[in-house]
């Protein structure tokens, strides 16, 4: 494929095989701890969520982030990320452990329900941490003209960890399910994940402690210092037109993302399996494969997209795809049309996201990439949160409705539109610096 010589490239540095492992090991233990959280709060038997449990759920596991990232970011400039990572994981390896514990104890009343969301508070919010400083120290794994190729395999490798922390999240819970209690067979799940975060930690101490920056010497801001340090962050990334753009068109597409995926769970659960929640969860599953399809297909898309046609209508193109697709539910009804619409709007988004991280690594300037990668997961988190708000006052309890997935198409297909306008704009030529590696034959 068009793709492979670049990748041949990138393969041959160690440091990047080393990062692409990390990452799917933690993402992948990740993707069974939520598997974990979904399975206990959202598809136990005595629940029966709407679009306001849900905006709850994330915005108790998302939130916190958004809120002190800004407090925490500035570290990520001065602190070792190679330590970060192996800390942050260490951490998270000790709560899934004691998370595990505590439901297998069933001691989920009063003072423990406290420490237990509080435990899933304190994981979700470290991995925001972590890989801000994973996706900062990439461009210490490859050279400055590889930044595509690299940017278009790391941020995918994160959802490919998903899916299979998912596919085993979900296969402990349905093995175990006939044999174990309900609350033990969850339990499992999280003893799941802690395995899988420390086998993250046992690959990323291989890595130097100064392997993936910063560049050793770095002072330490005071904590008084930080607004004017992300002041000065913000003001560097408004005189970088590419990545200012890319990161508001982010935030967009992750609102209408996160809005298909909350609709999803509702339908789902109150809609197509009432009453039957292992149902409603077997589902869930197959959505999530259908999406995680269509986030690795954006892997070797994107770049031979790019080769072809240019960043900037790549990023048009992705758009208009997410439209379109939107609309397909407005003609076809049924739980079907939400899975296959899924693929083409997680291919979209991921593809979309591909294209962001190219711009903020390649028009980002070292001292201020810590912290505009922690603007950019603010971001992230912080449209997933809005999403299921906008759906608990917009939609009904079910999440269908004809109205809505016809709004969700037109502001896809707005987005497109301004991109466009935007970024012809700026210049076709600024969109495509870090692309260079696929020029090659």
């Amino acid at each position: 494929m068009a793709i492979g010589p670049a990748l041949k490239r990138l393969w041959r540095h160690r440091a990047f095989r080393r990062l692409l492992t990390v990452r799917v090991l933690s993402q992948a233990a990740d993707g069974t701890l939520q598997v974990g959280m979904a399975s206990y709060v959202l598809f136990s038997p005595q629940s029966q969520p709407d679009a306001w449990a849900i905006a709850g759920v994330l915005a108790l596991t998302l939130l916190p982030f958004t809120v002190v990232g800004p407090f925490v970011s500035t570290y990520l400039d001065r602190w070792s990320r190679r330590q970060v990572t192996v800390i942050s994981d260490t951490i998270r390896c000790a709560l899934a452990v004691v998370i595990g514990a505590i439901i297998a104890a069933n001691l989920t009343e009063g003072g423990w329900q406290v420490v237990l969301f509080g435990a899933l508070l304190v994981a979700m919010s470290i991995n925001r941490f972590m890989l801000a400083g994973l996706s900062a120290g990439m461009q210490y794994t490859v050279e400055d003209d590889e930044y595509l190729s690299a940017s278009s395999i790391l941020p995918t490798v994160g959802p490919l960890g998903l899916v299979i922390g998912a596919v085993l999240g979900f296969g402990a819970r349905a093995g175990l399910g006939p044999f174990l209690p309900a609350h033990q067979a969850d339990a499992v799940v999280f003893w799941v994940a802690a395995l899988g975060f420390f086998c993250s930690v046992l690959v990323s101490r291989r890595f130097g402690r100064d392997a993936l920056g910063p560049e050793p010497g770095q002072p330490v801001t005071a904590a008084r210092e930080v607004l004017a340090g992300l002041g000065e962050a913000w003001a560097h990334l408004r005189t970088r037109g590419p990545a200012g753009l890319g990161l508001a068109s982010m935030f967009v597409s992750r609102l209408l993302f996160g809005m298909l995926t909350v609709i999803v769970i509702l339908a789902l659960r109150n809609l197509y399996h009432v009453g039957n929640p292992d149902a409603a969860l077997a589902d869930l599953t197959v959505w999530g494969l259908m999406t995680g399809a269509g986030f690795i297909l954006a892997t070797p898309f994107v770049p031979v997209a790019a080769r072809r046609v240019g960043l900037r209508r790549t990023a048009v193109g992705v758009l208009l795809l997410g439209g379109v697709a939107q609309l397909v539910p407005v003609l076809v009804g049924g739980k079907w049309a939400l899975f296959v619409i899924s693929f083409f709007v997680g291919l979209a988004a991921q593809s979309l996201k591909i294209c962001v991280d190219t711009l903020v690594q390649a028009h980002v300037a070292e001292e201020f990439k810590g912290r505009v990668f922690v603007f950019y997961d603010m971001l992230f988190n912080g449209a997933f949160v809005l999403a299921a708000v906008v759906v608990a006052l917009a939609l009904p309890e079910t999440g269908v409705a004809a109205a809505g997935f016809a709004v969700l198409a037109a502001v896809w297909l707005a987005l497109a539109v301004a991109f466009e306008l935007v970024s012809r704009a700026i210049g076709r030529a600024a969109f495509e610096r870090g692309t260079e590696d696929l020029t090659l034959a």
